[in-house]
């Protein structure tokens, strides 16, 4: 879907090609495609590069046409990975401002809701840009804020007791963290290559360009810091599972050990020689209690040792 987004305290859905700043295009049919490769001449390689999901940050220039790629985060609906990022390509030249993401997100919609809400108006390209790349890095910790609540709920499902569905939570946890920070360190570059043009950088707003970096670090600082929990908590549980299977093996080797001692009994008074209980009516119950006095003793030594 396209749509054309033009300055009037804030960004407004406009009709108007000619007046609009920002070409919004998001899941490009191939006929809006046709639009923006054959009417706005935009070049075919950078839609391309766009397209691929793995297309990593970066900032391009090639026959006046700019093309900026920055990750932004969505909600995947996927259970095995229930948040990702997505490539948010930026295209402009002269007075065309195209962006192309081709993964349904909320950043976008919240984006024109807020500069309505702020009634800040864009004012040129780079500001823009901008703008865009603090949106994605609030809409970042908005994700993590989640995801931490995601990782304090299998925390506790896991003290009640470990099942391997919780351990899965916290791996499938663990590789939204790593797609984040992989995302917000590409972010970082492309931000610091646009803060340094020489061109353009005289131009910006400082105050903007400050709160993105303070966004863009604190993003980083947050997926960094719940990524090292999520591995000393998983490192933890790991060392649980361990200990409670050596305690599991010290109990049944333990147990083993214990009932050999009345097989052992019987099977001494059990072979076909003369011993000194045959003939005695009592054999049997002097045999099984032996074997129970020294089975209750082997118990009593084992729980001295705590091994039992």
């Amino acid at each position: 879907m396209i749509t054309f987004y033009k300055n009037n305290n804030g960004l407004v859905e406009t009709k108007d090609v000619a007046g609009c700043t920002w070409i919004s295009a998001v899941c490009p049919t191939p006929q809006e495609q046709k639009y923006l490769l054959e009417d706005l001449k935009i070049p075919i390689a950078f839609y391309n590069d766009i397209e691929d999901i793995d297309e990593r940050p970066r900032i391009e220039i090639e026959n006046g046409w700019c093309l900026i790629v920055l990750r932004i985060p969505f909600e995947s609906g996927d259970e095995r990975l229930p948040y990702n990022t997505t490539p948010l390509g930026i295209i402009f030249k002269d007075n065309i401002f195209v962006s192309v993401c081709f993964t349904e997100n909320h950043l976008i919609p919240d984006f024109i809701t807020y500069s309505q809400r702020k009634q800040a108006d864009v004012e040129h390209h780079f500001d823009l840009v901008l703008k865009l790349l603090l949106s994605s890095s609030i809409w970042f910790q908005k994700y993590l804020k989640r995801i931490n609540h995601r990782i304090k709920v299998a925390e506790n499902n896991l003290e009640k007791s470990i099942r391997n569905e919780d351990l899965q939570e916290l791996l499938q946890i663990e590789k939204c963290l790593v797609f984040f920070i992989t995302s917000l360190k590409g972010n970082d570059m492309v931000f610091y290559r646009i803060k340094n043009l020489k061109n353009h950088k005289e131009t910006y707003d400082q105050e903007l360009v400050e709160d993105v970096e303070i966004e863009l670090r604190q993003a980083q600082d947050t997926t960094n810091i719940y990524s090292n929990i999520l591995t000393g908590t998983m490192d933890a549980y790991a060392s649980v599972i361990s200990n409670n299977l050596n305690i599991i093996m010290k109990r049944l080797t333990s147990i083993s050990i214990i009932l050999m001692i009345p097989t052992l009994v019987a099977s001494l008074y059990g072979m076909n020689v003369p011993n000194s209980l045959q003939d005695n009516p009592y054999g049997f119950a002097v045999i099984l209690l032996v074997s129970l006095l020294l089975s209750i003793i082997g118990v009593i030594l084992f729980r001295k040792k705590n091994l039992f």
